[in-house]
């Protein structure tokens, strides 16, 4: 934005008619400009654009993926509501359902660290409860750039701070986080945040305004000026040294939330008798006040009316304009039914939190928004949300990127790098800044387990979660890089005994204009599609998040799958702690090409479940990242001793290290329950092949019977867990 052009911006007042420079300025090309004058047939005013703006944005309309998203499959017998919603939500038996999903808030936690971390977790969480559930669990998936760069440091310690700050006030545990770092986020930071509620399969809240007469109800914080164009904020690039330019970033409050939540969660069963208080309610989010307002009507075929003077604000004078593009944070739009606004208000009152009727459900399908007693706005809301722009953006095979080999003058010197590197390194300094138990439903997190697992209170059952993605595979492949997040998850949910029933994605990509960019998440959608027909795993969920990029230089492809997971029994679920002499044994395929076999992960992933449900499976990591000397590293660490291990026969001692093409996964058994494991495994025709067991003070690897390195673990682990606090500390290696 030009000085001079964000001036004539700033003059203009709420119903001063707007030009095609102010459009650009917001982020809406010409053409767009075009089609919005063309929507009204007349001139938009500043308000009007505004809006737009903000619905027609990439973070809104999802206007350069939607006609792709559509080939993902988002049905399925347990499937009780799919994307479209604020969250999706899948039954798990005895009358009980799961809501979560996965969101970006990229660009604000690269500008302001931890409030932009903050506010993700509490959009996420609005979005859950919004739904009628109580969360019970959230995951993170975070990238940064290269541990050496000058903004990382603080980059991470602020991120991890704003995470754990409204997590832990909120009363949520985080349970699993996925980190890594890398040259491509130098300028462009990832923060994606996952929440997971539990609710009643028979009582799920939509987001939609219907019932003419019925009350437009405000409930929650108070409105101010922080976070206007947020949408449009996160649907543009950035350039290097720019950030202070950007809109403020929204403050959060965590406390605030947890009130707001409990008012929800009381207005949800209120007055069951009389067929409940409330139509419908939606998160003020992206856009704020815009896009509930415009979202839940056009849902409903409704309109709605709107009086901006009788909005709770805590700054003065606030125009028109700052009011519906705020996203202050805390608030929540609902339509109740008519007759029942004291209600509603007692309620929340007793939560000491603000409910006003703003408006009225109307039947003209228009969102009129009024200040001073004069219609400042008047929008088609069908319009400005489902008739949003779609495009299908040229596209182009986006050019291979593989990471280049590394050279090490042994095999041990290269193992040791390998296994200490910030990206496969323990990630402990991160998960001690979470509350991890708060809520006492935690049975397993991703510190101590291939993927986290939950208790769904007042039943045996559990929910296991994890969040993945492989940035560096996604360059090199996008399609199979996308495939392998489904797959990691299927197996690292699998491999704590659950059932995988449901993913939600995250695509961050870079700038969809650019045909190489747009191949990109093109291949990454097909890959997510053919991993999850072949796994029956359905999507329910998600968020795009486009335009990161930094002077032209895209961020990895990195679509982040969320995968969820049902265990029946929980006690069946959960094993002792492995112990010296526990038997070590690798189960799976050998390395057999860059791209996986769909339906040997099919196969490995049901042998998992059922070696953990029956006891013969006391740990269990799949072979992904950083391949089986990663894998060993993992399951030394969690058992906290050493072990000794034969290579498989999988081919030379390097390849077998370090590959990360084998369709796999290392499992620690009792002895005893040796002979029944092998057997399980000859049954299902799966490889199975004893490695070695677990004991003494050192890690040894060994390759047809010859020592290749032995390590110290008490060193070893010193050299793993000290990886993140250097970089925290912005020390060099």
């Amino acid at each position: 934005m030009s000085a001079a052009t964000g001036s004539t911006l700033a003059r203009l007042q709420d119903t001063d008619l707007s030009a095609v420079e102010h459009a650009r300025d917001m982020g809406l090309d010409d053409a767009e400009y075009q089609r919005a004058q063309q929507v009204l047939g007349r001139v938009p005013n500043k308000v009007e654009l505004g809006c737009f703006a903000a619905m027609w944005s990439e973070h809104c309309s999802y206007k350069s993926s939607r006609v792709h998203l559509r080939r993902l499959p988002t049905t399925g017998p347990r499937v009780l509501v799919g994307p479209g919603e604020n969250a999706g939500v899948v039954d798990v038996g005895e009358g009980w359902a799961v809501a979560f999903k996965v969101e970006s808030h990229n660009h604000p936690s690269y500008i302001e660290p931890y409030q932009g971390a903050a506010t993700g977790v509490g959009g996420i969480l609005r979005d859950v409860f919004t739904m009628g559930a109580r969360p019970i669990a959230a995951m993170n998936l975070l990238r940064f750039g290269r541990p050496e760069h000058p903004k990382t440091a603080a980059l991470l310690a602020g991120v991890v701070k704003g995470i754990g700050g409204y997590g832990n006030c909120f009363g949520v545990p985080t349970v699993y986080s996925s980190t890594d770092f890398d040259a491509r986020y130098d300028g462009n930071i990832l923060v994606n945040a996952f929440a997971l509620g539990v609710l009643r399969a028979d009582a799920i809240w939509k987001g939609t305004a219907s019932g003419v007469g019925n009350p437009v109800m405000y409930v929650g914080a108070k409105t101010g000026r922080d976070g206007i164009h947020g949408a449009t904020m996160a649907s543009d690039s950035f350039s290097e040294g720019e950030e202070q330019e950007r809109p403020t970033v929204q403050v959060g409050d965590p406390f605030k939330e947890k009130l707001l939540m409990e008012a929800c969660m009381e207005l949800f069963a209120a007055a069951p008798e009389q067929g409940g208080l409330l139509v419908g309610i939606q998160d003020m989010g992206a856009a704020g006040l815009t896009s509930s307002c415009f979202e839940m009507a056009s849902r409903a075929g409704s309109g709605v009316r709107i009086d901006l003077d009788r909005v709770p604000t805590r700054e003065q004078s606030m125009s028109a304009y700052e009011l519906m593009l705020s996203e202050s944070q805390e608030r929540m739009l609902l339509v109740a039914k008519r007759g029942c606004e004291d209600a509603v208000r007692a309620i929340f009152s007793t939560w000491d939190l603000d409910c006003v009727t703003i408006g009225t459900v109307t039947d003209d399908g228009m969102v009129r928004l009024v200040k001073g007693g004069v219609e400042v706005a008047v929008l088609p809301a069908r319009e400005l949300a489902d008739d949003a722009p779609r495009y299908e953006r040229p596209f182009a095979a986006p050019p291979a990127s593989p990471a280049p080999a590394p050279t090490w003058s042994s095999i041990e010197i290269g193992a040791r790098a390998h296994v200490c590197s910030p990206a496969l390194a323990p990630k402990s300094w991160i998960y001690r800044r979470y509350d991890r138990e708060v809520g006492a439903g935690t049975l397993l997190d991703g510190s101590n387990a291939a993927a986290a697992l939950v208790r769904i209170p007042h039943t045996q059952r559990a929910v296991a979660m994890a969040l993945c993605c492989v940035g560096r595979w996604c360059s090199a492949d996008p399609r199979e890089g996308a495939r392998r997040a489904l797959i990691e998850g299927v197996l690292r949910t699998s491999c704590v005994g659950a059932l995988p029933i449901g993913a939600t994605d995250c695509l961050n990509y870079g700038n969809p204009r650019v045909p190489e960019v747009m191949g990109s998440l093109v291949e990454g959608i097909e890959g997510i599609r053919e991993a999850c027909l072949a796994l029956d795993v359905p999507v329910v969920s998600g968020n795009v998040s486009l335009y990161n990029s930094t002077d032209e230089r895209a961020i990895h492809p990195t679509p982040a799958v969320g995968v969820v997971g049902l265990v029946e029994d929980f006690a069946k679920a959960l094993a002792r702690p492995a112990r010296a002499g526990d038997t070590m044994a690798v189960i799976g395929w050998p390395p057999a090409g860059p791209t996986l076999d769909l339906g040997r992960v099919r196969r490995l992933g049901e042998l998992l479940r059922a070696m953990r449900l029956e006891g013969e499976s006391l740990e269990a990591q799949p072979v992904m990242e950083g391949g089986l000397v990663s894998t060993l590293v993992e399951l030394a660490r969690r058992f906290g001793g050493g072990l000794f291990a034969s290579l498989p026969s999988w081919g030379d001692a390097a390849s077998t290290l370090h590959s990360e093409e084998a369709v796999a996964a290392a499992v620690v058994l009792p002895p005893e329950r040796l002979q029944e494991a092998h057997q399980r495994a000859r049954v299902a025709d799966v490889p199975f092949e004893v490695l070695g067991a677990l004991g003494g003070h050192h890690f040894v690897v060994a390759a047809e019977g010859a020592p290749l390195f032995e390590w110290a673990t008490e060193a070893l682990f010193a050299d793993l867990e000290a990886v993140i606090p250097r970089i925290v500390r912005g020390e060099r290696a």
